[in-house]
This record gives C-alpha cells, structure tokens and sequence, in this order.
C-alpha cells in the first residue's frame, strides 16, 4: 500500500469532530480557547528546575485574565485550570464545541540531548546524554505538511498521544514516532492557515520587540491543531533546557512579559479583523 493510502485510511479514521462553518475570519473575537500544553502525567519538557506543563499553565491563567480584564466581551475558556491531562483530541474538540474565535496552545520547547562516550570514575567509556542548553528564543506553529527532517517539534509534542488510553483508537493508527505518517496532516482541514500564520507572526513580532530570539513562524504537523475549525497556533514560549530561559518562564517578570506580548499579538489580529 502506497503512503498516500495509507494517510487517507488514517485521514477517513481519525476521530471526527465538527468544525465551524466560519468563511474566513471572524468580524469579532468572542470566544478565545487557551490550552496550557501537557499536564497531569505528561509532565511534558523538563528542565532543571521546572516542567514545561507548570509553566504552560501559569502563562495560559494569566493570558486568560488579562484577556478578559482588558476584553470582558470576549470569553475565555481553557482546555485546562489545574495539573490534569486532556487527551489532544479533546483539546480541539472543545475550542470546536464552544465555536471559539482562536485557538491558542501554550509549550515551552527544548533543546534535546545529544549522547557521547565519557570515561566514568573507574575509567571505563560509558554513554553519557548531554542536555542541550545553548538553543533559544521563542517560535510559534501552525498547521502544515513539513519535511521530514523539520518534524523533531512536531514528534516531540505528539508524542503525548502515547500516553492516552486507545491512543490508536482515537487517532487512527497515527503513529507519531514515525515521520511517513505525517503526510496525513496535509490532507487535513486548511481552511484557516492564512488567519493562523497571521497570529503566529504578530506573536512572533511581539516576542522580538521584547528582545527575544526570533526563530519565526513554522509549519507542523501537530495533532492537538488538526481538527480545530478555527484559526489554531501552538507557541513555544522559550527553551526550558536553557538555564537563562528557564529562569525567565519561572520569574514573575519573565510571565508578565510573556502574556504582554501575547496578549498584545492578540489584540493586533483582533484590530485587523474588525477593521
């Protein structure tokens, strides 16, 4: 069976749910969906101090009240308030129940590791995995088909999936270890690439007024984006495995500069759409 096939068998079992019937963007933001990535027993990317789920959500509660300080006309709900896990599917599903405006997903990234053969205490070579620490900045994600060889963020963040119960079930066989299976996110809903490539780059635009490294505006292919009927970005706040990065998603001022540029890069695509 060819790759193609086998992503329209994926594509046709994928756990279906319904989208908007929005024609573009919307005239008026009303319903904003923030989802804090991971929780519960994915504690997702972890650094030396802290793990990626705490700090997704401290940003997500503190975008959501500024939002609704500044906005009380726009509601804001979340995929989740407290250390739990929703499944991926779920996540979108409920931005999709609630017919929200935007959906916006909330990580911080790593660096990975890299692996080298040292001489232990009794001078024997042994293997030894070595964090990266020196990757930084911020990068926001959308929906896309990317190449093979650019998919480490998009394997990393679906790997979330192998935790779910009848994860198979519920994503159709997807395997998210296995770059081939990816070209089923091509095939998937585009209708909001446009308006979701134009968040992404307000977010990345704010990040780099702050001083923060840009490292832009990607295309993967991200299950917990998949099936939202809406304009959809996953943003990756900073490196957790960067010491300084770390530091500064953990700080109160370092949050406080994080919701300001997104809540700003929020209200920038609010203005254009209700021009």
């Amino acid at each position: 069976m060819t790759l193609t096939c086998i992503s329209v068998l994926l594509l046709a079992s994928f756990r279906p749910v319904e989208y908007q019937d929005n024609q573009g963007s919307p005239r008026k933001l009303k319903t904003i969906v923030l989802d804090p990535g991971h929780g519960g027993h994915d504690s997702g990317a972890v650094g030396r101090q802290s793990k990626e789920k705490d700090i997704a959500l401290q940003v997500a509660l503190k975008l959501g009240k500024k939002i609704e300080r500044e906005f009380p006309g726009i509601k804001v709900i979340y995929t989740r308030t407290t250390d739990v896990y929703p499944k991926l599917y779920e996540r979108p599903a409920l931005a999709n129940k609630h017919h929200a405006d935007l959906f916006i997903s909330i990580h911080c990234n790593s660096g990975g590791a890299s692996s080298r053969r040292v001489k232990n205490s009794r001078g024997k070579y042994v293997t030894q995995r070595v964090l990266n620490t020196s990757a930084k900045g911020t990068e926001t994600l959308v929906l896309g088909f990317s190449r093979t060889g650019d998919q480490d963020v998009a394997i990393r963040e679906n790997a979330s999936i192998l935790m779910e119960d009848n994860y198979k079930e519920n994503y159709g066989g997807f395997d998210p270890k296995d770059p081939s299976t990816y070209i089923v996110f091509s095939l998937m809903k585009r209708k909001f690439r446009e308006q979701s490539i134009r968040l992404a780059s307000y977010m990345q635009d704010q990040f780099q007024n702050s001083s923060r490294t840009d490292r832009g505006v990607k295309e993967q292919s991200l299950a917990v984006l998949a099936t939202a009927g809406m304009p959809a970005v996953l943003t990756e706040i900073g490196f957790i495995s960067n010491p300084d990065e770390e530091r500064f998603m953990m700080s109160s001022a370092g949050q406080e500069s994080i919701v300001t540029d997104l809540f700003n890069a929020i209200n920038t695509y609010r203005k254009s759409i209700e021009k």
